[in-house]
């Protein structure tokens, strides 16, 4: 018996079972075998009602943005496949991210507090033969999923909202003024605007990608147990092995309610030939005993984490059709550094539900006006480059310490130059002016270094990089100047005013202008 077999079958809920479930679905992905559903069609016939003016596929993240449309007061609907309700395991994010719900009058200070399920501080970030650098306020915020989701559900209801449980998405027919939407249980809704929030496996997404393979894929295991002899810090950014089985293994590790979480993670792109979830809790399972410093033994294990998160240059995605936003995991809009999109989620529902408001009241519900929606970020295209540089292809030859030798410089002038380079990096923001000093200073002090980066991550891969980069400070430029027009907007029509508010958040997000410390 496996090291995995007999950690996960002393969990309950069988998660070995799931394990095995996932990895048929990353071999599928890996062997190119994913069928491309066809549920979304177009019809020349006007629908002529519309019972809804939004329904929301996909509860757990799509609740989010629901509670904010029902709370303007539009005519909203929330489908979902089983029941809603949250996870046991914890969502870690910054404090200021997420505030952004008292901010949105979804929570009361009172319930965030209650929301918030742990605190520490602070947390490392650490490679071999080099110090550790220890950071505050970053991803210290352990959020407990099962009572913000019931929160927000309720306060969903109240406004007038309706939640349709055990009701899963099956097709989708796009007329000129609406979309009719079947779902499992034979039902029909009728509806404005389609939000799609069931995540990467989302059949639409899947439609509207073609089949496409992803360019990269994060990879993750790991859990949460008891009897950590030490659980007041958290690890942010750790590797302590050099290259194996042609990847990189990083670990994050946080103080959890019931215990402490930790996670082995890595990146890699979808061959064949790549390794199974099995395989890499195995590797974790390892491993674990070295980086925490404590025996499997002396561990209480309470539940196994794993998954994978597939992510795609062409991001965040544009459908071919009218009346349909991606929204969530389903755009694809988070960081391909990042794994899940709760953190990105709550980053943009300030703009999407803004946007989402004014798409509604002036009827810009075309796929050029909801384009606008999920726009070109550079300030999350540059970070491709990033991460195909913690990345190794499955033939390719790279010093066995490179990846570490490389991350530990990048962040000692990060550490150097101060928090506001620092701080937004790990929160998944990328700034012009810190990245550019950062890349300075690495190329000075460490150009042999840079210079072996090279080969690593392709020179076609670098020159599309440039454009990134060049476009990020092209924003960063625009954001500002764009600000001081707001006085041209009282003679706007209506429409001009839509578009003009999209292209100042799409200058301010695409340069990391929605920071704020």
């Amino acid at each position: 018996m496996s090291l995995t077999e007999q950690i996960l079958s002393q969990i309950p809920g069988n998660p070995l079972e799931t394990l095995r479930r996932v990895d048929k679905i990353w071999q599928k992905l890996r062997a190119e075998n994913i069928p491309i559903p066809t549920t979304v069609k177009t019809e020349s016939k006007l629908l002529e009602t519309s019972d809804w003016d939004v329904i929301i596929c996909g509860g757990t993240l799509g609740i989010l943005i629901g509670a904010t449309l029902a709370k303007k007061g539009w005519r909203v609907a929330l489908l979902e496949r089983g029941i809603l309700k949250g996870r046991i395991q914890e969502w870690n994010i910054s404090r200021k991210e997420i505030e952004t719900f008292v901010e949105l009058n979804l929570l009361s200070s009172e319930e965030l507090k209650k929301a918030i399920a742990t605190e520490y501080n602070p947390a490392r970030i650490s490679f071999p033969n080099t110090p550790d650098i220890w950071v505050k306020d970053v991803l210290n915020i352990g959020v407990d999923p099962v009572y913000l989701l019931e929160t927000l559900k309720q306060r969903f209801l109240e406004v007038g909202g309706q939640l349709f449980e055990n009701t899963a998405y099956q097709t989708a027919t796009i007329h000129p003024d609406g979309v009719n939407i079947q779902t499992s249980n034979g039902r029909s809704f009728k509806t404005r605007l389609l939000l799609d929030a069931m995540g990467h496996s989302s059949p639409i997404v899947q439609q509207a990608r073609k089949g496409k393979k992803p360019d990269a894929v994060c990879l993750v295991v790991g859990t949460c147990a008891t009897g950590y002899p030490k659980n007041d810090t958290g690890d942010i950014f750790a590797s302590f092995t050099p290259i194996e089985n042609q990847c990189q293994y990083f670990w994050e590790a946080f103080p959890a309610r019931d215990g402490r979480t930790t996670y082995l993670f890595t990146y890699l792109d979808a061959h064949p030939d790549r390794f199974s979830l099995e395989f890499f809790f195995e590797e974790y399972l390892r491993l674990l005993p070295e980086y925490q410093k404590v025996e499997l033994s002396q561990l209480t294990f309470q539940r196994a984490l794993f998954g994978f998160f597939p992510c795609y240059r062409q991001s965040p995605l544009q459908t071919p059709w009218n009346r349909i936003l991606p929204v969530g995991d389903s755009s694809g809009s988070q960081s391909p550094l990042s794994f899940g999109g709760f953190g990105a989620m709550v980053r943009h529902l300030p703009r999407l539900t803004l946007g989402i408001d004014e798409a509604l009241q002036t009827d810009n519900l075309s796929l050029k006006s909801l384009t606008l929606l999920q726009p070109y970020q550079p300030n999350v295209s540059v970070t491709w480059l990033f991460q195909r540089s913690m990345s190794i292809g499955v033939n390719q030859k790279v010093a066995s310490e490179q990846i570490n030798q490389l991350l530990a410089g990048v962040f000692q002038v990060m550490e150097q130059l101060g928090e506001p380079v620092l701080k937004p990096f790990l929160q998944d923001v990328v700034k012009f002016p810190a990245l550019a000093k950062t890349l300075f200073v690495t190329s000075l002090k460490q150009p042999g270094l840079v210079i072996k980066i090279i080969p690593q991550v392709g020179v076609g891969n670098l020159l599309d990089w440039m454009k990134h980069y060049v476009n990020l400070g092209v924003y960063s430029l625009l954001y500002p100047v764009g600000g001081k027009m707001e006085n041209l907007i009282a003679k706007m029509s209506e429409e001009q005013r839509y578009f003009y508010r999209r292209l100042m958040e799409q200058w301010k997000y695409g340069s990391g202008g929605d920071y704020v410390e």
